[in-house]
Formats: structure tokens, C-alpha cells, sequence
């Protein structure tokens, strides 16, 4: 079979089983580790900021905070273009070279880590450039669409999502503990060594122990290089859906000259919003973010050239569709919610855990702590994101059994009520002077919302798969993925503000909320007797 197949009918039975299956499938189990690598590049931060705390990096917690924002928003601004890179590069094109660019960040992270002294600018860049691997879900989500027929979306999907997902928790599991040991040798550089207690999944590493925490970048050369290589010789192009491909060379430059694009709207949003020394905090978070969205948007459409620029057209007539919009919003309940929790959890854990809250008479003020008893983030912030990962493909195959809104219905209730009891919980630890007592309350809490997240995101893939043809489809899974990762930037942001204010839990209550909102919306577009399309 030649990488790129000119006829592709999934729909067509004979088809599907004589020729399409066998293509369909090995395509998509090349795409899932890739995937996997992506997300693990791309949230690494979330985990490596805890250990930087650790070892005592001369850095705030809001600092470290705004790190794993930075590449959050990166990677959300990212999807963007990503979501149109299948039509216009061809998907085996596409997946190897944004396989490949993984390998900059990771070891560009590798090398900032050795040097706490270097500036935070340093690290903050290297946050903005680990943007790539989250960029690169809405091209593989594109992609993979485009193989399957629409009675198998979900399930497809729900795969290539569900275990590429499984990148955030096996970054939170590897990460821990490849900086125990010198992975590399000389070439990998000298261990530092932890200043306070750390914690890995089997239990406490003391302070006063080795710690090659530039392991959190570089181990992930060792898989990277050889995905690359298994993504160029086993994956296709399908020309009728990437018909103006023009050679591959040509792709690449296609593909590098967009993401390059992108980064200066995102470097743009994040210098009008982050404080001083680094920006100047002019602009809220909600002001922001739509403008980078808006502004990536235009670049997108005024830069492009030759056929670039008429297939873009044509993949912007997403939005002048309803159901486009609806989709974005449910989507960001479900993935928005994954993302942003896996990447402000372990940090959340370590500060509101971390110390220990007791009110001064005197004063009224409270008074923080730190507390000998603390849990460890970096032992238990992999569990949440490892249901919801696990969960994602049986979110799909149900949906496509009972249909996809009737899903999205249920487990918006259950993270409206999960939010709520969520927020209880955080005020009763954050004003205990034993917050420990209140963690399994907090985890196990987490877990639901983490679970209701995963079985959401593949409902919301399957009802994409099912209003839209096999043309918007891509664009339209790519789009909306873009704008839920934008929840990798919210949570950790509305969590930062609300920890320093003293009210975590308002974060929580502002999140349920948010999603009681979206019930009702998908009621109203997919469920409601007159409904637009009836439970897609």
C-alpha cells in the first residue's frame, strides 16, 4: 500500500473489511504513543515545578504557578493551526514531523534544569516551547477521524484520546522516578540535591538526596526518536482529504511556517497578562485569552499563501455553523476539566496541603505553617488523571451504544455535584490546622471529577463525529480541542488567585457554575423534544 492512498471509503462495508480496517488500525496504534509523548512533553511542568520547589529554586510559588499556565495556554494556542494541519500536510506528514519537534523542548528543558541561577525567563521559554506537544491532539484527533467510519468514531477516538491521555499520568509516574537515577550518565549532567522532603509512588525521598531532575526533559529523547522513525515508514496520507499536499518538503514548511506563526500571538497575550518583572500585567486572564485566540485566528488567515491560503478558507467555515460553538463549549467541561486539573493538581496539593492554617486571636489573620504531616503530590497526582485517561475509550463505546448527549448529560450532573463538594472541601482544609485530614476526602473527590471527565470527552468526540461530515470534522474535533485546552491555563490561574485570596474553594463553586450552564445547553441543542439533532 502506498503512503498516500488516493481512494478511502470507510462508510462502504466491502471496503472497510477488504482494505480499510487493516490501514485504519495500524495507523491508529502508531498514533497513540506519539500522542502519549505529546501530552507527557506538554504537561511535564506541572510535576517538574513541584520538584523545582523542592529543591529549592529561587523561585515563588506564584512563579512556578505561572509556568505550568504558560505552557497550558502555549500548547491550548497551539491546537489552533494543528487543527487544520491534516488537510493541508497529510496526516502521516504531519504526525512525524510533530513528533519530531517534541525533541526540542524536551531537551531544551534538560539543560534550564541544571542551571537553578539562570533567569526565569529561561524557564518560562522553555514552558512556552513544551506548547508543542499539546498542539499536537487537535492534528492527531483530525487525522484519525478522517480513517474510521461514523459508527466507530467514538470508539476510535475515545482510543486515541483515551490512551494518549495516559501521557499526563505516565509523565507523573516516569518523571519521579527517572530523577532518582543518572539515566544518562555524564552526558546527562550532574545531580542537585533536594532541600525538603519529596515523594515519588512508592513513598518519601529525604532531603539531602541526589536528584538529576533534568532527567524530566531529556528521557523523553529515548522514545521520541523512535516514534519518529515508525511514524515515517507506517503511516499514510488519505489525498481525499489532504488533496493539496505538494510534496513533502513542502508539508513541513507548511507546518513549521503556521506553529512558528502562532507563538507570537501567544508570546503577545502572555506579555500583556503576567506581571512584572516578566510582563506587563495589564490584562486579565479573560481579556487575554479571547484576544489571543482572536488574534492567532487572523494571522492564520492573512499569512497563509498559495493553496494554504483557499483550504484555510474553507476550513473556517466551521464557525458559520451552530453546532461548532455548542460543541466547544461541552467540550471544555469535559477535556477543559481533565487538562486543567491534571496540570494544577500537583501543585495545588503541595501548597494547600503543604502547610498547616491556624488562626492568630489577636490579629484575625491566618497564620500558614509548614506541615509535618503533608502528603506528597508527587505520589498521589497521578491517580486522578489515570481513571480519567483510563475511562476515555468506554466513554466512546457507550456513546456510540446510547448515543453521545445523553452521556454528556450524566456526568455534567455529576461534576456539577463533584465541583461543589469539591469546594467544601478545600475550605475545611485550607482553615484546619490539620488539612491532612481532609485529603482522601479531596482525592477521592477528584477522582470522580477526573472519571466523569474522561467518560465526557469521549462522548463530546463521538457527537462531533456524528453531526459533522468526514470534511469539517477534523477541523471542527481540532477546534474544539484547541479551546478546552485553554483549560490547562484557567485552572491553574483561577486556583493561583483564589489560594492567595483565601478562598479555594470559589474556584470550585465558579467551576460547577460553569458546568451547570452547559447542561443545560447541550439539553437544549441534542436532548429537548425539538432538539436541533436528537442525542448525536
Amino acid at each position: 500500500m502506498s503512503i498516500n492512498i488516493k481512494e478511502w471509503n470507510p462508510e462502504d462495508p466491502a471496503f472497510w473489511e477488504t482494505t480499510g480496517k487493516k490501514i485504519a488500525y495500524r495507523n491508529l496504534w502508531i498514533s497513540v504513543p506519539a500522542l502519549l509523548c505529546g501530552f507527557a512533553v506538554w504537561l511535564m511542568w506541572g510535576i517538574i515545578t513541584v520538584q523545582m520547589s523542592n529543591l529549592g529554586f529561587p523561585f515563588s510559588k506564584d512563579e512556578l504557578f505561572t509556568l505550568t499556565a504558560i505552557s497550558g495556554l502555549a500548547g491550548a494556542t497551539m491546537r489552533i493551526p494543528s487543527s487544520f494541519f491534516i488537510r493541508l500536510a497529510g496526516g502521516r506528514n504531519v504526525i512525524f514531523l510533530t513528533t519530531s519537534m517534541l525533541l526540542a523542548p524536551a531537551i531544551g528543558t534538560g539543560i534550564v534544569l541544571q542551571h537553578p541561577d539562570w533567569p526565569l525567563w529561561t524557564f518560562q521559554l522553555m514552558a512556552l516551547w513544551s506548547g508543542v506537544g499539546g498542539g499536537n491532539f487537535a492534528s492527531s484527533m483530525s487525522n484519525i477521524s478522517t480513517f474510521f467510519p461514523k459508527r466507530l468514531q467514538g470508539t476510535a477516538l475515545g482510543i486515541n484520546a483515551g490512551l494518549g491521555n495516559f501521557g499526563v499520568t505516565t509523565m507523573q509516574i516516569l518523571i519521579p522516578l527517572v530523577m532518582t537515577v543518572s539515566v544518562f550518565g555524564a552526558l546527562g549532567g550532574e545531580p542537585m540535591t533536594l532541600v525538603k522532603d519529596s515523594g515519588w509512588i512508592f513513598g518519601k525521598i529525604v532531603a539531602g538526596t541526589p536528584t538529576y531532575i533534568q532527567n524530566a526533559g531529556l528521557t523523553w529523547v529515548l522514545s521520541l526518536v523512535p516514534l519518529g522513525v515508525i511514524a515515517w515508514f507506517g503511516m499514510n496520507n488519505l489525498l481525499s482529504v489532504s488533496p493539496d499536499i505538494g510534496g513533502t518538503l513542502f508539508a513541513f514548511i507548511k507546518v513549521t511556517w503556521l506553529y512558528t506563526l502562532v507563538f507570537v500571538p501567544a508570546i503577545g497575550g502572555l506579555y500583556l497578562y503576567l506581571p512584572a518583572p516578566t510582563g506587563l500585567g495589564i490584562l486579565n486572564m479573560w481579556v487575554a485569552m479571547p484576544l489571543i485566540i482572536v488574534v492567532t485566528l487572523l494571522i492564520l488567515k492573512l499569512a497563509a499563501f498559495g493553496t494554504m491560503k483557499e483550504n484555510i478558507a474553507k476550513q473556517f467555515a466551521i464557525f458559520k455553523n451552530r453546532h461548532t460553538w455548542s460543541m466547544t463549549a461541552l467540550y471544555l467541561v469535559t477535556f477543559g476539566s481533565f487538562i486543567g486539573f491534571s496540570m494544577a493538581l500537583p501543585l495545588s496539593i503541595t501548597v494547600i496541603f503543604g502547610d498547616s492554617h491556624t488562626l492568630d486571636a489577636a490579629t484575625g489573620a491566618w497564620v500558614h505553617a509548614k506541615n509535618p504531616h503533608a502528603p506528597s503530590a508527587l505520589q498521589y497526582a497521578w491517580i486522578g488523571p489515570f481513571v480519567g485517561a483510563l475511562i476515555r475509550p468506554v466513554g466512546g463505546w457507550i456513546s456510540d451504544k446510547v448515543g453521545g448527549s445523553i452521556v454528556t448529560q450524566v456526568i455534567s450532573a455529576v461534576m456539577v455535584a463533584a465541583s461543589v463538594y469539591a469546594g467544601y472541601v478545600l475550605m475545611q482544609a485550607y482553615h484546619s490546622a490539620t488539612p491532612e485530614a481532609y485529603f482522601t476526602q479531596f482525592l477521592a473527590v477528584f477522582v470522580v471529577l477526573f472519571a466523569a471527565s474522561g467518560i465526557g470527552n469521549g462522548s463530546t468526540f463521538r457527537t462531533v463525529g456524528v453531526i459533522f461530515d468526514r470534511v469539517q470534522a477534523g477541523p471542527v474535533l481540532g477546534w474544539t480541542s484547541a479551546v478546552a485546552a485553554y483549560g490547562s491555563f484557567i485552572a491553574p490561574e483561577v486556583i493561583k488567585d483564589q489560594i492567595k485570596a483565601g478562598t479555594p474553594e470559589n474556584a470550585m463553586y465558579g467551576f460547577a457554575i460553569f458546568y451547570a450552564v452547559c447542561l443545560v445547553l447541550n439539553w437544549w441543542f441534542y436532548l429537548r423534544k425539538n432538539a436541533y439533532i436528537k442525542n448525536p
